[in-house]
């Protein structure tokens, strides 16, 4: 379960590709009044272009739209007013927050009370509580919360908060939803991360059905039906992608797990961004979950927080999408590979596979190739040598995985978008390979 952690996240001013003016051909008599028509003019084309660049960076306004409107008004009845911030539709990031003024360093961008955070405390004054007060043994807090969305998404139009609940996902893109044929495409370790996530997310489901099963004097409809796998999981991805960290809490009706989850209503349309910077979490004194900035922000530019410093395969895991230009991207490299390409005749094989895996380089990002032996031009050109095979042997999977996928895309058009993700993931793992590929190259250059 991973949540988004107060701390140091923050605002990126996410500005289109500079464009260089183009020359003029041909010559103007300097003799002669030459009329321009209006907007042909030097003065116009700067402006175009800047107009250009900014709009690359600026979404939709889309607080027009009926279910934001809903948000809006329910968020006001629990004293939230947003000047800052407006929902919006952005080329690549989707849906998220747009500035409505400039957000200068330091600047508060969102504070929401406590009475619209959705935590373990919503679910014990609902109907609910008396139900989890008596189960044993108790219930864990995130089973409370998961239970709480199902019943209130069941709800409909009687639920308190369905304007919250209209504008979460309808469906997600984690792993632990894609289709199996698609899970097969990505790569060995997030493959096998996504297989035990899916286990235990099913044995999870599982062992809480005798306390659906408790809560039928609640409903008319059989609990079977409400309390479906389908539902349970959309639940556990709304918790999963979108809850905010807060401080352990402790109440003995819930298990010893962490309580520390709360969904924030609205400031959950933030999006991520790894290279920006605010401060973020809940102030005991004003009792509302803050985010203030750490840089500047321009007017109608998307507003980004930071989940924390993962690589791609972590988001995709956890978050269900995949960072373009991430620098927290990496390649993982198993220990099967590493013991494919370290030389067999090596007498220290075993050795230094424990010292990988005793420094956590075994199944990680591998950026150093740690051999065991005293540092020479030799050993320097050994290493170089294994891992350049091992990078070529990435680059040519990776090339064929996208083949791959490219075929399913034009076979399988009902997964299209579950395809164009794990095709991103590929794509961004193979610039990083290309680019080791140049470095090494670059290396071994300097032994010749």
């Amino acid at each position: 379960m991973r949540m988004r952690r107060p701390g140091d996240v923050g605002l990126q001013r996410r500005e289109g590709s500079a464009r260089r003016l183009r020359t003029w051909i041909g010559h103007l008599n300097r003799n002669c009044t030459c009329s321009m028509k209006k907007g042909r003019g030097r003065t116009s084309r700067i402006r175009r272009r800047k107009l250009f660049r900014s709009s690359e960076s600026r979404g939709v306004n889309e607080s027009y739209k009926p279910e934001f409107i809903e948000l809006k008004k329910w968020l006001k009845e629990r004293k939230f007013e947003d000047m800052n911030l407006t929902p919006a539709r952005f080329p690549g990031t989707g849906r998220g927050l747009m500035s409505k003024i400039s957000l200068q360093e330091g600047q508060m961008i969102i504070s929401l009370p406590e009475s619209c955070l959705l935590t373990t405390d919503t679910v014990i004054r609902s109907y609910l509580g008396a139900y989890i007060a008596k189960w044993q043994p108790p219930l864990s807090p995130l089973l409370a919360l998961c239970t709480f969305l199902v019943a209130e998404k069941h709800a409909g139009d009687r639920s308190v908060w369905k304007p919250y609940l209209e504008v979460l996902p309808k469906a997600y893109t984690c792993p632990v939803c894609l289709e199996p044929e698609v899970v097969d495409l990505l790569p060995k370790p997030l493959k096998a991360k996504a297989r035990e996530q899916r286990t235990r997310l099913q044995a999870f489901f599982t062992s809480s059905r005798d306390f659906f099963s408790s809560l039928r004097p609640l409903f008319s409809e059989a609990v079977e039906s409400i309390f479906s796998y389908s539902a349970f999981l959309w639940a556990w991805c709304t918790v999963n992608t979108r809850a905010v960290y807060m401080k352990p809490r402790r109440r003995r009706c819930f298990s010893a797990e962490p309580d520390t989850y709360a969904l924030a209503p609205y400031l959950d349309l933030l999006n991520h961004s790894p290279d920006v910077q605010v401060q973020a979490g809940f102030n005991e004194e004003t009792r509302c979950y803050e985010i203030r900035t750490v840089s500047s922000c321009r007017k109608h530019e998307e507003v980004f927080i930071c989940y924390g410093p993962h690589d791609n395969q972590r988001l995709l895991l956890e978050y269900g999408f995949v960072s373009i230009h991430n620098p927290h991207a990496c390649v993982y490299v198993s220990k099967d590979i590493l013991v494919k390409y370290l030389p067999s005749t090596d007498k220290q094989m075993k050795k230094k596979i424990s010292i990988l895996k005793d420094h956590d380089f075994i199944d990680t990002c591998w950026k150093k190739v740690l051999l065991g032996e005293i540092i020479s031009d030799t050993n320097e050109k050994t290493s170089l040598d294994i891992a350049q095979k091992i990078c070529c042997y990435f680059i040519e999977e990776t090339n064929a995985m996208l083949q791959k996928v490219s075929r399913m895309k034009a076979e399988e058009i009902a997964l299209i978008n579950q395809l164009t993700l794990v095709e991103t993931l590929w794509t961004e793992e193979l610039k990083i390979l290309q680019a080791s590929a140049g470095i090494l190259n670059n290396l071994q250059t300097a032994f010749t």
